[in-house]
């Protein structure tokens, strides 16, 4: 048989085809880069972003702080693009300049949580019109007590628990005075008192001052605690029937990015991972009924801590920006609370 000469146009063609089909598998020169997932460490639970799709990439930053800078710094000089998708806590997402965000597309999962996440998922602005965060976990603020079985028996009184004498220099407080306002809804006497308990404020990494016995109380965000309660006998976990300031964790997209791999956010609202979740101390705003099915193999103890009752629910407390006025009245109350310093 005899072969027919390919013409240049079905070389150029071929070699077209070549390249797309190299590109597919990342072999080809031109192809871009792989979107990226932009987040902090401690804050995005492995059992998750471990099954992140290819070609998607996880990053993490060691700072919540680190993880915004990079989102409003856009493309590095490098060339490399920003994040394809941002997760980040409320308080560190709510007043970003909206230009950097844009609608998540999640409208169908945002329908299937419960409606207190609705105005996180607008980052607290009800003038948006579409959602600009995935809200996919809910995490309100608790006491850990250390060895206060006392303590823990009077849980009825909620955060003025804090206030005990025996606690005085023995607590560790938030790192934001804000939340720390919150826990004596802002009476300057209790605020006062609660700031004269104080160890140290350091939520992050405070947890050591407790473990090692240098603190016996401290006020952290559920989730760090849930492991420890498993493995430390010590500790014990009181979250107040009378409501209380909440962080969020969210994901965020950068405007211009790809679109979010709706499966994969899907996988964190049913199990196995749901599960997987919960395990860890990580808990979707689902709706009741379905939290509390996930959670029918669970300890009963360790269930009202994760889904506590719909009134206790009800009593939780967002913490959206700030006005300027606002700012400047829990600055002045903060300052004023503030405990005299030793003459020197």
């Amino acid at each position: 048989m005899v072969e027919t000469p390919l013409k240049r146009r079905g070389v150029l063609r071929l070699g077209a085809a070549a390249s797309l089909a190299l590109a597919g598998f990342g072999l080809g020169g031109c192809a871009g880069p792989s979107p990226r997932l932009l987040g902090s460490r401690g804050d995005l639970p492995f059992a998750w972003s471990s099954r992140l799709p290819k070609p998607w990439q996880v990053l993490l930053l060691d700072e919540a702080a680190d993880v915004r800078q990079a989102l409003n710094d856009g493309p590095g000089a490098s060339g490399d693009p920003r994040a394809a998708l941002v997760q980040l806590g409320d308080g560190w997402a709510a007043d970003l300049p909206k230009d950097v965000l844009q609608a998540i597309g999640t409208p169908e999962l945002l329908a299937r949580l419960d409606p207190l996440a609705k105005p996180v998922a607008q980052l607290f602005d009800p003038t948006q019109a579409s959602a600009l965060a995935f809200p996919w976990s809910i995490n309100p603020w608790v006491m850990v007590f250390r060895n206060r079985p006392d303590l823990v028996r009077r849980k009825a009184e909620g955060w003025d628990l804090l206030l005990d004498p025996s606690l005085r220099g023995r607590v560790v407080l938030p790192a934001s005075p804000r939340v720390c306002i919150a826990l004596v809804a802002g009476h300057p006497g209790r605020l006062v008192r609660l700031r004269a308990q104080a160890l140290a404020y350091d939520d992050r990494d405070g947890l050591s001052l407790l473990l090692d016995g240098r603190a016996e109380a401290a006020v952290l965000p559920r989730q760090r605690v849930i492991a420890l309660l498993r493995r430390d006998p010590r500790l014990a976990v009181v979250l107040p029937e009378q409501g209380g300031p909440v962080a969020w964790n969210l994901l965020l997209s950068p405007t211009g990015a790809p679109a979010a791999p709706l499966e994969w956010l899907g996988e964190a609202l049913e199990p196995p991972l749901l599960v997987r979740l919960l395990t860890a101390g990580w808990v979707p705003p689902l709706p009741a009924a379905q939290l509390e099915r996930a959670l029918a193999g669970f300890p009963g103890g360790l269930r009202a801590l994760l889904a506590p009752p719909p009134p206790v629910q009800a009593r939780w407390r967002n913490l959206p920006p700030l006005s300027g006025p606002e700012r400047s009245h829990l600055q002045a109350l903060w300052d004023g609370a503030a405990p005299p310093q030793p003459k020197g």
